[in-house]
């Protein structure tokens, strides 16, 4: 099967390429000069703009205060932390000189900024009055990464980072689950994710961390995508930066610190959640472009239908609805109707001189089984609102299903190895982390998470066979 020259390789004969094409058709990204860098072309970057609105808004409702710190981080910051920049250190990017010289230390482009943020916490607090402390970043990020793939996993990308003090772990806790909540929240509804929110286990905690919690997707080649993070650092960045408070008792305290962070990644799970054969499949509350309006016609009677078009745009906009009259007359109305499928705007109406002596208009979603509609041109953008709201409720139950349909209880390998083959696996584990790597190795699949509402079940791991530590089912899958 092949592909125009609008189009993209279909998903099942190279999910890879279908990707890698329909960023770049899309107009969402380009490749930046240096390796493994990305240009964030203004569609893209607008759907990155409204899924941080979407939750920097939760993030200020919840008390959190927006700061920024430096981009460059000395050296000796890192490895105060040992686990911290052990687990860094192979994407770290260092700068050695500056201003014509050699820099007395190096300096480290910000991986992520528990210690820079570790050592002005320290300043910041001194009695049990100062907490919590609740900041939170919007800043890129540079990670040295091997293998490159547009939002997924770039050396250089965007993200919120939040990093918070606290009094007790009690406190710390209830902020760590907050901000998986958030996470959850923003992911299900605004993105129409299905996530899992679930628990790391230790082999794949974030370096330095006590606890790591997680929200997981799958994507519709069956793959596991990280959305969200969410750690809990017990007082092991106190101890390290000398993160102290006075208690109500007088006595000198350490704090308990967490970190959190969403990234731009969740772009490209959006992108393979939701996309297909033709394109790009956008969540409305999320769509640069909710209703693309195409109208069509030539002469007199074209000028007649898109008068008509950009008052309709108007009367869209006054209700709430991301509307976009696509006036390009050199192009037929054929490659406008696919040019917006590839973009993956939602809705799509039609307006032609017949439709316009009829007072309709002809509405086309992007994904269902309702094919063209003819509605009322009169009423078209006061039941815009509901056609929106029920494509964004119709993507998420798709995904939902998909996901369940591609989970598989297992109880023995040879089902594991199957199952993990094109989705996930559920199945008890022992917790090691020699087990784990060992599954890894046999099976590209890692554990997911320890999901947080799984039932309570014991018995024996799926691959060794020695008592599960969890008391229940763990999630493994391929990743990205």
């Amino acid at each position: 099967m092949g592909r125009d020259e609008r189009g993209v390789t279909p998903q099942g004969e190279d999910f890879s390429a279908w990707y890698n094409e329909l960023v770049a058709k899309a107009q969402l990204v380009d490749r930046g000069p240096a390796k493994g860098t990305m240009v964030i072309r203004p569609y893209g970057y607008r759907l990155w703009e409204l899924l941080q609105g979407e939750l920097d808004r939760r993030i200020k409702d919840t008390g959190h205060e927006n700061a920024y710190f430096p981009l460059l981080i000395p050296e000796s910051y890192l490895r105060r932390e040992a686990e911290h920049v052990e687990g860094f250190s192979p994407e770290l990017a260092v700068v050695t000189h500056a201003g014509g010289k050699e820099l007395e230390e190096p300096l480290i482009v910000r991986p992520t900024s528990e210690t820079i943020i570790g050592e002005m916490m320290a300043k910041w607090v001194s009695s049990h009055r100062d907490l919590p402390l609740l900041l939170n970043q919007w800043a890129n990020v540079v990670r040295w990464e091997l293998r490159p793939r547009m939002f997924l996993r770039t050396t250089e990308f965007l993200w919120q980072e939040g990093h918070t003090a606290h009094a007790d772990e009690a406190d710390a806790m209830r902020e760590t689950m907050l901000a998986l909540d958030l996470y959850t929240e923003v992911a299900r509804d605004i993105a129409a994710l299905p996530v899992v929110p679930g628990e790391k286990t230790a082999g794949e905690r974030f370096a330095g961390a006590v606890r790591t919690f997680t929200i997981e997707g799958m994507m519709r080649d069956g793959k596991a995508l990280q959305a969200g993070t969410s750690h809990y650092m017990g007082t092991n960045f106190a101890k390290a930066f000398d993160i102290q408070y006075t208690s109500e008792a007088g006595r000198l305290e350490l704090c308990h610190t967490t970190s959190w962070g969403m990234s731009t990644r969740m772009i490209g799970g959006v992108i393979m959640t939701h996309g297909d054969d033709k394109g790009l499949v956008l969540p409305p509350r999320l769509a640069p472009y909710q209703v693309v309006i195409v109208p069509i016609g030539r002469g007199g009677q074209g000028e007649q239908t898109l008068a008509a078009a950009r008052d309709l745009a108007v009367r869209l906009k006054a209700v709430g609805v991301r509307a976009h009259v696509d006036d390009r007359p050199q192009l037929s109305p054929g490659f406008r109707f696919n040019d917006w499928e590839l973009r993956g705007v939602p809705v799509r109406l039609e307006l032609g001189p017949r439709d316009l002596e009829s007072g309709s208009v002809v509405m086309v979603r992007r994904l269902g089984d309702e094919g063209k509609q003819t509605i009322s041109l009169a009423s078209a953008a006061e039941d815009m609102p509901a056609v929106l709201e029920a494509f964004q409720a119709f993507l998420l139950k798709r995904a939902t299903d998909f996901r369940h349909a591609h989970t598989t209880t297992v109880d023995t390998w040879d089902s594991f190895t199957e199952a993990v083959t094109s989705g996930w696996a559920s199945a008890l584990h022992c917790g090691e982390p020699a087990c784990e790597n060992d599954i890894k190795a046999k099976s590209a699949a890692t554990p997911r998470c320890v999901p947080l509402d799984a039932a309570r079940e014991t018995g024996s791991c799926v691959h060794c066979g020695a008592p599960s530590a969890y008391g229940k089912r763990v999630i493994f899958g391929r990743s990205y």
